[in-house]
């Protein structure tokens, strides 16, 4: 598995693999805040190859996810840390077994971005109803932080418009230490 920045011919291939409740562009609107440096997408390839390069059209995105540089969106998790960068919108081919482990690699890949930002913390949202995922970044070494709403919006494809909100907990990693 290799993990790179996405490109602009990457995008229609993870709109069709890697399908979201939120939309069929979804990635398109990652491309554009990765495009104006508001953030940074990156792909998880399977067989380490991109989908637009010469020769590589069996090979398939398995994941991705975005570093969003201006950090959560939820004005309690701004106050409590309102420098911190968050991993958001991490997604998983539906047909890719745990053990590979793309989810935790785009996760160290996303950390390695920031923390070459030069950026103490990174954080992320996970749904309190998603133990499962709770547990993996306590083992990364993510501490709960902040609880809030992650309150979103999206149409479907019959045109009906929804609005949700999930209940989150914040989790926050130090990436280096900030003394002197």
């Amino acid at each position: 598995m290799r993990i790179t920045e996405c490109r602009e011919d990457d995008v229609e291939l993870l709109d069709r693999h890697l399908p979201s409740p939120d939309g069929p562009f979804r990635h398109a609107r990652s491309y554009a805040r990765h495009l104006d440096r508001s953030g940074t997408l990156l792909v998880a390839w399977r067989d380490g190859g991109t989908a637009s390069a010469p020769g590589d059209a069996d090979r398939l995105p398995v994941g991705s996810c975005e570093v969003r540089w201006q950090g959560c969106e939820a004005p309690e998790v701004r106050w409590a840390h309102p420098d911190c960068p968050e991993i958001r919108g991490l997604g998983l081919w539906p047909e890719v077994p745990r053990a590979e482990s793309a989810g935790t690699a785009l996760v160290g890949a996303a950390e390695r971005v920031v923390r070459e930002r030069g950026h103490a913390a990174v954080g992320l949202g996970v749904e309190k109803n998603n133990p499962r995922a709770e547990a993996l970044y306590r083992h990364l070494g993510y501490e709960p932080s902040v609880a809030y709403l992650f309150c979103w919006s999206y149409e479907d494809a019959d045109g009906v418009a929804h609005q949700v909100a999930d209940a989150c907990t914040f989790m926050v990693k130090r990436l280096r230490d900030t003394a002197p």
